[in-house]
């Protein structure tokens, strides 16, 4: 009998406090939103293939600097980004005596982002400005000739990318950017009337870079 009393009694009190189960551990999300700033780098080639005809197609390496801003509305991620580079960009031929060469001597873009973020990783398309600070040079040794010729070129840009939240506040990133650059002229009057137009200008480059955000 008094068995029973005492387990009434117990089971009573479970019933009076019932145990709660702990809650879910979630895994942190990132946030996205706010200003960064980092270092990029990356390799270019030109996808024309001559100059004023002749053969003279440009490649190299580039270095330089990223400041942003993100938005982040869920898993939506808008933003805006702006970056410049030092670049070893160039080309150069040789034909009949007559060398030129061709460096693209720094470059940069001003691009919105539109992208979807699954955690850490955000993926993203980007598109806007791009400008390029571009040289020239004509040689001919045999003549004592050596002249040059600079210019800033304006065009569009427009890619893709991934970028990736390794740690608090840092994340890598790599993307695909195609440039396009309008038309030219160098070497105007008095050494060549109506001067010599490059044409349009594109680049095909991968960059990778390092952010920190705020």
């Amino acid at each position: 009998m008094f068995a029973g009393l005492f387990a009434g009694a117990a089971s009573a009190a479970d019933m009076r406090m019932p145990r709660k189960a702990p809650p879910p551990v979630a895994a942190p999300a990132a946030i996205w939103s706010g200003f960064y700033i980092g270092a990029m780098g990356g390799y270019a080639t030109d996808n024309s293939d001559d100059f004023n005809g002749i053969d003279i197609s440009a490649k190299g390496g580039f270095a330089g600097g990223t400041v942003g801003y993100n938005w982040q509305f869920g898993q939506w991620v808008l933003g805006l980004e702006g970056d410049a580079a030092w670049t070893g960009i160039k080309a150069d031929a040789n034909a009949l005596g007559v060398f030129v060469e061709d460096r693209v001597r720094a470059w940069g873009t001003v691009r919105g982002r539109v992208g979807v973020a699954f955690d850490t990783v955000l993926l993203y398309a980007t598109g806007g400005y791009a400008w390029m600070d571009n040289r020239i040079r004509i040689a001919v040794p045999a003549l004592l000739v050596n002249i040059s010729d600079s210019n800033y070129h304006h065009g569009w840009t427009a890619g893709a990318g991934v970028e990736w939240m390794f740690a608090p506040k840092w994340s890598f990133k790599a993307e695909y950017l195609y440039r396009e650059f309008g038309s030219e002229s160098y070497f105007g009057a008095p050494l060549f009337p109506g001067g010599i137009a490059t044409g349009s200008i594109g680049f095909h480059s991968g960059q990778v870079g390092v952010n920190f955000h705020f």
